[in-house]
């Protein structure tokens, strides 16, 4: 999810009752920006802020752009500003509102994400905004993350308003693939200790800690309880994802992703299975916009986005479904680099998906720990479950994605099989798919696949992987124990990647049995099996793309300077992913624990004031009694106001045993030095297959 480096204080008063930016004078301001005041049926007011054109006329009737969020508008309005410069430029208003309960809307803060509050909210949104005078009565969605998720499934309703769509790194499956439970284990990171506290703030730039505040936002119980209840797939996952039930969507739908991002899996899916139209992109990115991207080379995405836009909201020919439907950067090799700054690639088009000239190769781990075409001889080859394989090889922010440092120590965990060095470049595109006949001396395990490219002087970047629960081996929906000692088969696909292995590297196969902290450890000292060579050895499925002659590659723009809303700015943005990241790792070899620290920080300045931030979060497990793990993680957010300081804080500890979870968190406000409001909530919780 995007960090929220967000705060608030005191305005002039002018500028609070009327809720226009503009107010603030001749200061360079380009875009005027004035208040919305939402109604909802029950009487809820959800608060917007409205972005202009330049030199608006306000007796003209604009199409309209929405982004819905929680994540607090007033603090959000340099970003805002920024970002929706370029639509403004090319005659559009913008709308940003506040989720039910979050920022400036009145309300009680929404019980979870997506939930049926919330969209019911999003359509009289929709409808609100298309029956202004100074809209055309077209409305367009986009967003990243929370806002590209909620425009997915708000294509789903179909609200007749809504013509359009731009959904930036977001995903149609919520329970494999958001940040709960990925690839359907649990998992935890800077999202349990930020999201519920950021939530709990009262607006800016007032802060008003009163006893409406308490009841509707601070006491109310953080969501994370919600999904800690649902740990299997199901109706509580359905609800909102667009998975299963595409031929709901008839809102034409624009999909960005990015190759290190943990959502890029939806692009494939959307192209396939909606019969809406669609289009996509996937780029070098991370979590960020691409024209803002890292890692480079960035695009200027709202070129595509209003030319989407054009189309679809004014009926402005734009050329836009004459192009393939799909463009792809291709990534050629990287080391394995954290902070790699350039992807070398190239931009090609295809026309959709599946590519139909994709060369299915199956490449098969053999007992002499090669991997190739020839399957070999029988064997099998066992493992050693270590839960705190992973804790080197990329932290708490992976989920499939961002850029992960050398893998050799994750390897030195598993059970590698590599390929000859290639006599030519190898592509591949797509899902890879793993094949693999295991058992276990326990009834819970859980297997990880992972393909690497490793080059000539050792080094070894990871290419793509999956996770995969030995319960939900049947079925996600109804678990199962494992049967100790008995042999089963497990399919999965790997996550959605592209790469050019070069001439001279190898390609890896690794699997093992953790990827700590990524994903919650299985609570049993355990031995695995695999099965190896002849025709029921595990064996890996590679989308090769042939060499081809005459490919088309997209020329996108490149991303304009973009203006800055005066009073806005970042003083310490904190880690390049926006979250805790791992930097000190301890190892007991005596008694097999595994610690790893990870901290972050970072300040912004508003009109009104300064914001910190401050997180530390301790991740810990034990190879010996991998059932005793713990998350323990701190955050806080001060506001620093004329007139006051207030600091928010909140502790979350997230513990196991063989049989439960236990959750705590505890909630606490100072204003100036002095507590004025504490909750906690400790819940027990049974492991259910996790």
């Amino acid at each position: 999810m995007i960090r929220r480096a967000m705060a608030g204080r005191r305005i002039a008063a002018a500028c609070v009752a009327l809720m226009l930016v503009a107010c603030t004078g001749d200061n360079g301001q380009r875009y005027a920006i004035t208040a919305l005041e939402i109604p909802m049926p029950d009487g809820v007011v959800l608060a917007g802020d409205l972005y202009w054109p330049p030199d608006a006329n306000r007796s003209d009737r604009y199409p309209v752009l929405l982004e819905y969020l929680p994540y607090r508008k007033d603090e959000s309005r340099g970003r805002s500003y920024s970002l929706y410069s370029y639509f403004l430029e090319r005659g559009y208003v913008v709308a940003r509102v506040d989720i039910r309960g979050t920022g400036n809307s009145e309300g009680v803060t929404i019980p979870y994400e997506y939930s049926d509050i919330e969209l019911d909210d999003g359509e009289h949104v929709i409808a609100w905004l298309a029956g202004q005078s100074w809209s055309t009565g077209n409305v367009g969605m986009f967003g990243i993350s929370w806002g590209g998720f909620n425009a997915i499934q708000m294509a789903l309703r179909n609200p007749p308003a809504l013509k359009a769509f731009v959904a930036v790194m977001a995903t149609d499956y919520l329970y494999a693939e958001d940040v709960h439970y990925i690839d359907g284990i649990i998992h935890t990171d800077s999202w349990m200790m930020s999201h519920d506290l950021y939530n709990a703030l009262p607006g800016a730039p007032d802060f008003i800690l009163d006893d409406a505040w308490a009841k509707q936002r601070f006491d109310v119980m953080p969501s994370v309880y919600t999904y800690m209840r649902q740990q299997r797939d199901g109706a509580f996952w359905d609800r909102a994802s667009a998975r299963g039930q595409y031929e709901k969507i008839r809102v034409p739908g624009y999909h960005i992703g990015g190759w290190y991002d943990g959502y890029r899996n939806s692009l494939p899916r959307m192209l396939e299975n909606v019969d809406a139209p669609v289009k996509a992109m996937i780029g070098p990115w991370d979590h960020y916009f691409p024209h803002d991207a890292w890692p480079q080379p960035q695009v200027e995405w709202r070129e595509e986005a209003v030319r989407w836009f054009d189309h679809w909201l004014k009926a402005h020919d734009t050329g836009i479904l004459e192009e393939p439907a799909f463009a792809v950067y291709v990534r050629d090799w990287t080391p394995p680099d954290p902070n790699l700054e350039h992807v070398p690639g190239r931009w090609r088009w295809e026309d959709g998906w599946p590519i139909a000239r994709t060369d299915y190769q199956d490449w098969h781990a053999r007992a002499d720990r090669g991997l190739a075409a020839d399957a070999g001889d029988e064997a099998t080859h066992r493992l050693q479950y270590r839960p705190s394989s992973g804790l080197e090889g990329g932290g708490p922010t992976m989920w499939w994605g961002s850029v992960t440092p050398d893998q050799q120590p994750m390897d030195d965990d598993s059970l590698v099989y590599d390929s000859e060095p290639l006599a030519s470049p190898l592509e591949i595109l797509g899902r890879p798919v793993a094949r693999l006949t295991v058992s276990a001396d326990a009834p819970h395990a859980n297997w990880v696949v992972r393909i690497s490219d490793v080059s000539p002087d050792g080094q070894v970047t990871q290419v793509a992987g999956v996770a995969i629960n030995g319960t939900h081996r049947n079925s996600a929906r109804s678990p199962e124990a494992i049967v100790p000692g008995e042999a089963f088969d497990l399919e999965a696909e790997l996550h959605f990647t592209s790469w050019v292995f070069p001439k001279g590297h190898r390609v890896r196969l690794a699997i093992s049995n953790a990827q700590w902290p990524m994903l919650w450890p299985t609570p049993y000292p355990t031995e695995t099996t695999l099965a190896v060579g002849g025709s029921d050895g595990a064996r890996i499925t590679l989308p090769v793309i042939p060499p081809g002659d005459g490919e088309r590659a997209p020329a996108f723009a490149t991303p304009q300077a973009d203006p800055v809303l005066p009073g806005y700015a970042s003083i310490d943005a904190g880690n390049i992913t926006g979250y805790a990241a791992i930097s000190d790792i301890r190892r007991d070899p005596d008694t097999g624990e595994a610690i790893g620290i990870a901290t972050n920080s970072g300040a912004t300045r508003y009109p009104w004031g300064i914001e910190r931030y401050e997180e530390a979060i301790e991740h810990r497990t034990s190879d010996k009694n991998p059932a005793v793990t713990s998350v323990t993680g701190r955050y806080k957010l001060t506001e620093e106001l004329v007139d006051r300081t207030l600091e928010f804080e909140q502790t979350v500890e997230f513990t196991s045993d063989e049989k439960n979870f236990r959750l705590r968190f505890h909630r606490w406000v100072d204003v100036d030095g002095e507590r004025v409001r504490e909750k906690t909530w400790d819940e027990v919780i049974p492991r259910d297959f996790q």
